[in-house]
């Protein structure tokens, strides 16, 4: 676990293999940050709370704060992040951000609870960030592994233009389909692709012949994004559930507009989690 963000940076099978991303400052840094209270870009960085102005970078500030640990087993650990003056000048809310991981012996669980200790209404937006190494081993290609849905899908991939998402804008994603090809041509054609509307509850990343992979279940999270960095070919593909989205063509400024937003009422407390299994 890693206090700075909140993060479970290490998972590993019964031989050692590591299915985590570890990072790489000339492609991406990142491994496994939480996206909250915003999943994606804002318009110009900005967006507005009961008519004023406030900015926040991409994928919100939770990813670079430290978190206390607050409990901690054989094979889990509690981590929370409060509410500051550094991130009430950017979002004006007191909350209470508690990250559980769990380790188990096929794979890992992360369930995330937002509580609203204030007075008045909530609003936020909630997501993951995983990176899963692919290719898993040495001598084979990105390209030797597929994702696989749980359901047959016809749905097509919202795509991202100056961190925008417009629903008019899209790419072939799925038609009538359970099996996407990975190529690193289409993210550095794309950038991203974004699902929403999936019927799907899993995906599975695997090796085509091998099986070797990860299977995520994202149920409670609406929007489904895949992204490696373009024009790097690096051996990683992040599977990202999302309970919100980078700035829609078309919403107003307040943030309670922002699609998928959750408006958590004073004295409520909402979990969303995801599951990981190794295979």
């Amino acid at each position: 676990m890693d206090t700075m963000g909140g993060e479970l940076i290490s998972c590993r099978d019964g031989q050692g293999l590591e299915y985590i991303w570890q990072g790489d400052a000339a492609v991406w840094p990142g491994r496994n940050p939480l996206l909250f209270p915003i999943v994606g870009a804002l318009a110009d960085a900005t967006v507005c709370f009961a008519g004023r102005a406030y900015h926040m970078q991409r994928h919100g500030f939770a990813r670079r704060q430290e978190f206390a640990v607050t409990g901690r087993g054989e094979n889990w650990a509690e981590l929370e992040l409060r509410d500051s003056p550094e991130t009430r000048a950017a979002y004006p809310y007191p909350f209470r951000l508690r990250v559980r991981q769990t380790l188990g012996e096929g794979g890992f669980t992360t369930a995330v609870t937002v509580e609203n200790p204030g007075p008045a209404e909530l609003p936020f937006c909630l997501g993951a960030h995983t990176g899963f190494r692919c290719p898993l081993l040495p001598g084979e290609r990105f390209e030797d592994y597929e994702l696989v849905f749980a359901q047959p899908e016809t749905c097509p991939a919202l795509i991202p233009k100056g961190g925008r998402l417009d629903r008019g804008r899209t790419a072939p994603g799925l038609e009538n389909a359970r099996v996407l090809p990975l190529r690193y041509e289409t993210f550095d054609a794309l950038d991203t692709l974004v699902f929403e509307g999936l019927r799907s509850r899993s995906v599975t990343l695997r090796h085509r012949t091998a099986g070797r992979g990860v299977r995520v279940d994202f149920s409670g999270f609406p929007v489904l994004a895949l992204w490696t960095m373009p024009d790097k070919h690096a051996p990683y593909l992040c599977i990202e559930p999302w309970h919100g989205c980078p700035h829609m063509e078309g919403e107003g400024t307040e943030f309670t507009d922002k699609a998928y937003c959750i408006r958590l009422a004073p004295g409520a407390a909402r979990t969303l989690s995801y599951r990981v299994a190794l295979l």
